[in-house]
């Protein structure tokens, strides 16, 4: 075994550093603070993109991996970032893996007692323990991210999880998007997973230095990440989805896997339609959870009659959380429009303002359209009554979805 190379201590403050955004990008930033200048994203799309970048990326590692997700399964997928994990903890590389208790319920303790038994630390979030002061079975990690030596991170949708693998590599072929990031946004995001690692209750280990200390990068997208963590912070992603499609003059384009919005995003978006904004949302056709499918019936009936073009998606579930504004800014990342995201989940999302990567979400989300059928309020109309009494009743208790 080769030695490990010793992180880096680093103990610098935070602060929060204004950036100056030109003035084309400026009117869609809702804050001018913690922006990371001179970053670089590449969009991922689906498990056949994005599954082997991170692969990639994990084997290359030199001194640091930093994994979250809220599902890790010990499926194909799952021994394939096992066996890299334990070859990358033979090498000395320092690996800390944090997974959801109950999004990962299913998990067998084996297989984190393999890591742990080659060295990696490993650590489940808010284990199911009634017993516990202040435990809340509904406050889950549904974060996505990985951060390898600080130098290159991973956010989005996907958890690691055959669902998400190609049907060609025998999975399930769900449909979602990810993005690969570099600059200065990477190290928000370490910082982002020492916190929740540490309320997790893993091991003290060297603080992250502020990505406002480290020097831009030359890459040309603006990135700010969005955190939820406190309570102070619950609606920093609403009100940031909020302030970008009242900002909008040309395009919304969102596609959301549970999309169930409040009156507030509701009327935000009807306003936009009003106003000649080309507002389209893609929801999933056939979802996994069917009291949200039911629900989100219900509701995209009322946003269809204002002129928002409702898709709903064929095949395999779609996954995706992505958003784009009239192709200048764009978001990736875990946030669901239903209560959970809202009110109980940690989230991470990145805001991005590139119009390259506007473009390329853009042109994904115009080639998923032809994989979608409308939804209209003649398609309501068309439903058994059956089906509309279970999106009534289900919307009525979207609040415990």
């Amino acid at each position: 075994m080769t030695s490990a190379i010793p992180e880096p201590i680093v103990d610098q403050p935070s602060r929060a550093i204004m950036v100056s955004l030109p003035r084309e990008l400026a009117r869609y930033a809702r804050s001018q603070l913690r922006w990371r200048q001179g970053c670089e994203v590449e969009v991922l799309r689906d498990g056949g993109e994005t599954y082997p970048a991170m692969l990639t990326a994990l084997a290359a590692a030199t001194q640091t991996i930093s994994i979250e997700t809220y599902i890790l399964a010990a499926d194909a997928t799952g021994e394939r970032f096992k066996a890299v994990l334990l070859e990358r903890a033979a090498a000395g590389i320092k690996v800390r893996l944090i997974y959801d208790a109950v999004g990962s319920f299913g998990l067998p303790a084996s297989y984190s007692d393999e890591l742990r038994a080659a060295g990696c630390e490993v650590v489940g979030f808010n284990p199911i323990a009634q017993w516990r002061r202040k435990f809340r079975l509904s406050h889950r990690d549904h974060r996505k991210i990985i951060v390898v030596d600080n130098v290159v991170a991973f956010t989005g949708g996907l958890n690691i999880s055959d669902d998400y693998a190609s049907q060609a590599n025998a999975g399930g072929g769900w449909h979602d998007m990810h993005c690969r990031v570099t600059g200065p946004i990477v190290l928000d995001l370490a910082r982002m997973f020492r916190r929740t690692w540490l309320r997790a209750g893993g091991s003290e280990f060297s603080p992250i230095k502020p990505a406002s200390t480290a020097p831009p990068g030359d890459g040309p997208a603006y990135i700010r990440l969005l955190d939820n963590t406190l309570r102070r912070q619950r609606g920093t992603i609403r009100r940031t989805y909020l302030h970008v499609i009242r900002s909008a003059r040309q395009s919304v384009l969102i596609e959301n896997a549970y999309f169930l919005p409040d009156r507030g995003v509701r009327r935000a978006l009807s306003r936009a339609a009003r106003r000649g904004v080309d507002v389209r949302i893609i929801v999933p056709g056939s979802s996994d959870v069917r009291l949200i499918e039911w629900a989100s019936l219900y509701v995209l009936r009322g946003l269809s009659k204002v002129g928002i073009k409702i898709l709903r998606w064929r095949g395999p579930m779609m996954h995706a959380k992505t958003a784009t504004i009239d192709s200048t800014w764009s978001t990736i990342g875990s946030y669901n429009f239903d209560a959970q995201s809202r009110f109980s989940n940690l989230e991470v999302t990145v805001e991005i303002l590139d119009p390259a990567t506007a473009l390329a979400l853009s042109s994904s989300f115009e080639q998923d359209v032809a994989n979608c059928e409308p939804y209209d309020l003649d398609a309501w109309r068309k439903l058994p009554f059956w089906k509309k009494a279970l999106a009534w009743i289900s919307f009525r208790i979207r609040r415990f979805l």
